[in-house]
This record gives structure tokens, sequence and C-alpha cells, in this order.
């Protein structure tokens, strides 16, 4: 597969050519059989030209460095292919050389045109090709156009091509090659037969790495090989020009650790350490295992994507085992990111990984990259052992005798600091303080849940609502969809009495003076019986509204006046409480919506 066999047709002799070619040019293929993971494109091509069913375009479409200039080049050598026996036709095996062949693939063919139009963009650039194409080749079959990066073409020239596209001679083939694929007008991809090359994964990049090195005679590591597989992000042509530099920095022997200070990578034993100690809560050693790896010359914004991609390599084991036997990394990832899988729920590393991201960004701009780094770490491992919602629910439901706030409601705050329990630089507190607070409050006051409204329903088909309080008619014009009625009642009625078909209330300034008459109208058309409305001059409780908004004040009051919640905010100076939710109301959500909230 190396440039300097001497039976194919673009390797030349080394002795013969002192300049150094790079190993991504020296080892391009010149072969369908030499194409790396591109199987399913040639076996189209194979049939097709078996089957003399030819398109006219094709587009190759795919990240760089996969091969679509070398890929043109070689259809452009099938179409092209003539031997000195004079058999000729398209074909994807190159057992000989043909006449045309050398030429193609040196790029010196004249019959085979290449443009790039990143630097030939205009409409004029068409229009030469456009007048050239009614000329038969000069000694090939086809006159083939390879056209590379066709997305840069303005809208001009795109339009200009299109009909000789869809029509060319006979004689005329194109070949297009893009790394946008988007950018190319649909009127344009209709007209050609298309191919996406995919990128290679990280086991077919360290084989192939390997191979070449066998060539070159260089010894390299594995683990080198499959860091530069990594870096190249699926791309071949960067695979080897990593390769090529890391021969350059080592000699003939590739080593892990000069790669490593060669891309500023962080060792992966190291990385893995920092996980560890980051998910124990060991902020201590993790700052320390941070300074040492950035007195190594370890970038910071690097070590922070080393990281994320742990979480990310663990994330995958845990939802994937067999990810574990990815040959791609190395032994020690594989082993210890299993042992982590396994010890890991997904809440944590889920919540890991975002924060590993947005801590990305922050480095990218913080004026400071180590601090930034340390300050997304020191957060990171707070979290760590932070309870999840359904952790804190469990632990409510299973607490014997919970501290109890005298109002009804009640609230929960997960905390690291108490006042018997202050931290420290070693790590998190264990997030066992947790505020508990009364079940439900007593008496006429009730705090409405934010629950879906019911459908209204026909109350001549369904059992008669009772009403026993008024709080029963409040909710009742809730179900039935009157928010007007609910929201008057709520906010300009003094509740006095309710009995069976008689409701006695008083009225607040500003009330509609025919609410009375019209509440009664709703009760008999909600009941299908006659309901009185007696109004008092003066008494009755506060209107629902105001109960509610004095009982959610007196919980924030007593929410903030409980000990656990004092060193919170002692602990986080800029903490506040958002809401005090119904402890019996999450238990119901949890235990009614359906869904298993246990961790793997």
């Amino acid at each position: 597969m190396a440039d300097n066999t001497p039976n194919t047709p673009n390797h030349a002799d080394d002795s013969q050519n002192t300049a150094y070619r790079v190993l991504a040019r020296k080892y391009r293929p010149s072969t369908f059989d030499e194409l790396l993971g591109q199987d399913a494109m040639v076996q189209t091509l194979t049939n097709a030209f078996k089957a003399n069913r030819i398109a006219q375009a094709y587009m190759l479409t795919g990240v760089r460095g996969v091969g679509k200039t070398t890929t043109a080049r070689l259809i452009a050598r099938a179409l092209n292919y003539v031997t000195d026996d004079n058999k000729s036709g398209p074909t994807t095996d190159f057992s000989e050389i043909g006449e045309n062949c050398q030429a193609i693939m040196e790029s010196r063919h004249v019959d085979v045109i290449e443009m790039d139009a990143a630097s030939k963009t205009g409409i004029d650039d068409v229009r030469e090709i456009i007048e050239s194409v009614r000329y038969k080749p000069v000694s090939a079959p086809y006159k083939v156009y390879i056209i590379d990066e066709i997305h840069m073409l303005s809208k001009q020239a795109f339009n200009a091509l299109l009909k000789t596209l869809e029509e060319p001679p006979e004689h005329v083939k194109f070949v297009f090659a893009t790394t946008e694929i988007r950018k190319v007008p649909v009127t344009i991809l209709s007209r050609c037969q298309r191919f996406d090359l995919r990128r290679f994964d990280a086991e077919l990049l360290v084989s192939h790495l390997t191979n070449i090195c066998a060539q070159e005679k260089v010894e390299a590591e594995e683990e080198a090989l499959k860091l530069i597989a990594r870096a190249g992000e699926g791309s071949a042509r960067d695979a080897l020009s990593l390769l090529d530099q890391a021969i350059a920095y080592g000699g003939s022997h590739v080593k892990s650790t000069d790669v490593q200070s060669m891309l500023g990578l962080v060792d992966r034993g190291r990385v893995i350490d920092l996980f560890q100690s980051v998910m124990k809560g060991d902020i201590a050693s993790a700052l320390a295992e941070l300074k040492q790896q950035y007195d190594y010359g370890a970038d910071p914004q690097t070590m922070l994507a080393d990281f994320a991609n742990f979480v990310h390599w663990v994330t995958r084991i845990k939802v994937v085992p067999a990810s574990a036997d990815n040959n791609a990394y190395t032994e020690q990832e594989r082993v210890r990111g299993k042992e982590f899988a396994e010890k890991l729920s997904l809440p944590v590393l889920a919540k890991s990984w975002q924060m590993a991201l947005k801590g990305i960004n922050e480095v990218a701009t913080s004026p400071n990259a180590m601090m930034a780094v340390e300050m997304v770490f020191i957060r990171m491992a707070y979290a760590s052992d932070l309870p999840t919602p359904n952790d804190l629910v469990k632990k409510l439901r299973n607490t014997s005798a919970p501290s109890t706030l005298n109002a009804g409601q009640q609230g929960s705050a997960p905390t690291h600091a108490t006042s018997s329990n202050p931290p420290n630089s070693g790590g998190p507190s264990n997030g066992d303080n947790i505020v508990h607070m009364a079940p439900r409050m007593a008496g006429n006051v009730a705090i409405q849940s934010q629950n879906d409204m019911a459908p209204v329903g026909d109350p001549t088909e369904t059992p008669k609502p009772k009403f026993s309080t008024f709080q029963d008619i409040v909710d009742h014009a809730k179900k039935m969809r009157d928010i007007r009625m609910k929201t008057a009642l709520e906010e300009t009625v003094r509740p006095i009495k309710v009995s069976e078909g008689k409701i006695e209330i008083a009225l607040e300034p500003g009330a509609s003076k025919g609410l009375a008459g019209e509440l009664s109208r709703k009760m008999e058309a909600w009941t299908g019986k006659r309901w009185m409305v007696v109004i008092a001059p003066s008494g009755g409780d506060a209107p629902l509204r105001q109960q509610q908004d004095d009982a959610r004040n007196t919980l924030f009051k007593q929410a903030r006046e409980h000990p656990v919640v004092q060193s919170v905010f002692e602990t986080f100076s800029n903490a506040e409480i958002t809401d005090v939710r119904d402890f019996e109301a999450i238990i119901g959500d949890i235990e009614t919506d359906g869904v298993d909230h246990n961790d793997n």
C-alpha cells in the first residue's frame, strides 16, 4: 500500500525522488482495494460499471481527509481504463496498469481536468467548462471534470452549470467533492449520484497506522497510535500528518509519552485518577493532581476536555456494556471505565457531563484558564454526592420523626454544611441534612396545586358533587372551567358558612353586585337543585387568595428561620428560597407517574 512500491502507478521510486513526501501523499490509495472503509461505494461502482449503468455526475461528500479527491481520481481512472492490448471500459479492477492511469493519478492527464472551486468561484470559470465540454477527449474514452469544494461556487455559477450537468455530451463525466453538502443546491444534487464517504473509526485507523509504521520501519507503541487515531477524529489524512510529526519528534520510536507531549495531552491514567478524586468528592486531591498536570505542561482546556471524554466513556459503558470491549481504548481505560460504570449512577454521570461541557466554554473565555478549571472541578466535586430528587423523596419518606415547622406546607433543601458540620477543604459533606416540614396545614386554608384542569363534564351523567366548605365550591368552578367565577370567588368573597343548599358570604369592596345571583344560578346548573346565597353585611374569613398568600409568606418565613436553612445561607451567601413544596403532593406525583425512578 506504500507509495514506494514499483507496481503501483502513483508510487515513485525513492531513489529517483530525493524530495521528501509526507505520509499522507506517500500512502495515498492508488486502487479501489486500498480505499479504507468505503466498501459500499466501491461495491456500487463495481456493479454499475459491469452493468454499464454509468451516471453522468458523481457527488462525493464527507469530512476532511476521508479520501474525496483521491476517490474522484480513482473514478476518473476507472472511466478511462485502457490497457496496452486495447482492452478498455469502465472498471474498478486495476490488476494491470492502463495507458492513462499514471497520468491521471499524477493529475497531469489532458482529458481529466481538475478545478478548485474555492479559488475559481465565479460564473466565468464555469463558462470555460461549458465551452470546452463540446470538444471530444484527446486520448481517453471520457473527458472527466473533477471540481473540488464545489459548495464554494457562486449562485450564478451553479445556475450556469445546471443544464450542462443534466444533459452533458456522452463523452463528458463530472465528479464533485465537497465537505459542506448542505450548501450545494438541491438542483445540483438531484442531477448527481451521491456517495457519502464515512469517517474512519479509531480501530481502522490504528490498523492503518500500524501497517504504515511497519513499512516505514518505525517502532510505535500501540497506545501512541491509539492517541494519534483518536486525535485524527476520523480523518486518515489528519492521522497520517500526526504520525509524520510523531516520527519526526521521536525518531524511529514513537512513544505514547512523546505523543502526549507533542499534542499537549494528559496521561490517560492521570485523567482517570482525577476523575476518581472528583467523583469521591476529594477536592483537595483533585486540585493537587490538576496542578501537577499543569506543571507538566498540560493545557487547562485540554485537561477539562479529556475529563469530559472520560465521563462520556464511562456513561457509554453504563448504557451499552459491550462498549468496554472497544480496542481503540487502552486497557486501563476499559477496565477502570467498567468499574466506574458499575459504581456510579446515570444521573451523576449526566450531571458531570453537563458541568464539564459548560466548563469548557467558561475556560475558553476566562482571563485565567487554570482558575476557571479549578472552579469547574470544585463545583463538580461538591455536586457529585448531592442526592437526586428521587433520593430526597426516599429519605424524607423514611424519616420517622421529621422536624416540623408549624405551618402545613413543607420544603426540602439539600445542604453540605450545618452549624454542627462546617465545610472543609477535603471535600463536600455527605448531603444528609435536609429541611423537614409538616406534611400538611391544618384548618380551612388549602394551597392549590398546579394540576391540569379536568375536562368539562355533564352534571347529569356524573355523581352529584358534595359541598361542605367554600373551597369545595371554588374547586368545582375550576373543574367546570369557569375561570371568571373561580377568580371572583377567590379574590372578592369572604366565606362564612356553607350548608346543604345554602351559602353565606360577605363581599369585599369592589365585588360585582350580581355575583350572588350568578353564583346561585351556577350552583343550580351544576348540581340540579336550588341554592340560596346569603350576603352578610360584614364578617367572614379573609378571601381564599389572601389566605393562600398569607400561608405562603408564613411558610417562607418559617423556612428561613429553620436552623438547617440558616446554615445554608451562612455557607452560601447568595442562596435564596425560591419555593416551598408540598411533600405529599411530590410523593403522589412520583407514585402515579408510572415511571421507575430507581437508579440503575
